[in-house]
């Protein structure tokens, strides 16, 4: 599933291993997979810690086992309380990093696979992991019928809209940055979503989130409230 923020997004056909979808329990959101990613957080174990992320859906009409797996952040938007669960995510290492997200974190709503991919608005998880009962829907395009409900496989997570940014952020856009970046050793060298392209739910080191919100060529204006209560207003760069 994909989530939206102040903006609008598209992108050009790009295949996931996984999908992913949102819905209002009973409707769908999908997908982008890309494998984990270098980050500064702690954790007691050594292993990362992330509380911000970039989750893909799809924003444009397609048939998956009989199923329309559409999905973008204006579905998110018409959904009662702006608010659907992401399921359908079949990817390993993407369902682990849903294992992790908490209620409050942020993520980017990407649209992928479609004309214009990137970044469309802004998201916030509101309940942590749990089943995901498309699993064992043999109508849903992510049936897994190896699955089983004493011991299931897949989880997902529900996500609410939060706000849209002021313009689409195109992929070619935030490629630019990333190439530039690693040159430069800035914050989106090792953006996951160029370094492991196929994972619909990727982490974000806080550097790389705090680059894209806060500064920068792109000027996108928003407010964005943080944790401790404070709002961070103004433009929304890369530089």
């Amino acid at each position: 599933m994909t989530v939206t923020l102040l903006g609008t997004a598209g992108k050009a056909p790009e295949t996931s291993s996984d999908g992913g979808v949102a819905r209002d329990v009973t409707r769908k959101r999908k997908r982008g997979e890309v494998e984990d990613q270098n980050n500064t957080g702690d954790r007691s174990s050594g292993a990362t810690i992330y509380s911000h992320w970039l989750m893909k859906s799809e924003p444009e009409s397609r048939t998956e086992n009989g199923v329309d797996v559409k999905f973008g952040i204006e579905d998110l938007k018409a959904l009662p309380n702006q608010t659907g669960c992401w399921d359908g995510v079949r990817n390993y290492q993407a369902r682990n990093f849903l294992r992790e997200m908490k209620v409050a974190h942020q993520a980017f709503f990407y649209h992928s696979n479609c004309k214009t991919p990137g970044i469309a608005g802004l998201i916030k998880i509101v309940k942590e992991a749990y089943v995901d009962h498309t699993q064992f829907d043999k109508k849903d395009a992510h049936y897994d019928p190896s699955s089983k409900p004493e011991n299931p496989k897949w989880s997902m997570v529900d996500v609410k809209f939060e706000r849209m940014t002021r313009r689409f952020i195109p992929l070619s856009e935030l490629k630019k940055y990333h190439l530039k970046h690693k040159n430069t050793g800035g914050p989106l060298r090792n953006m996951a979503l160029f370094t492991r392209s196929r994972l619909s739910v990727q982490p974000l080191t806080p550097a790389a989130w705090t680059r894209c919100i806060k500064g920068g060529p792109f000027h996108w204006r928003v407010e964005l409230p943080f944790a401790c209560g404070s709002v961070f207003s103004g433009a929304v760069l890369l530089g």
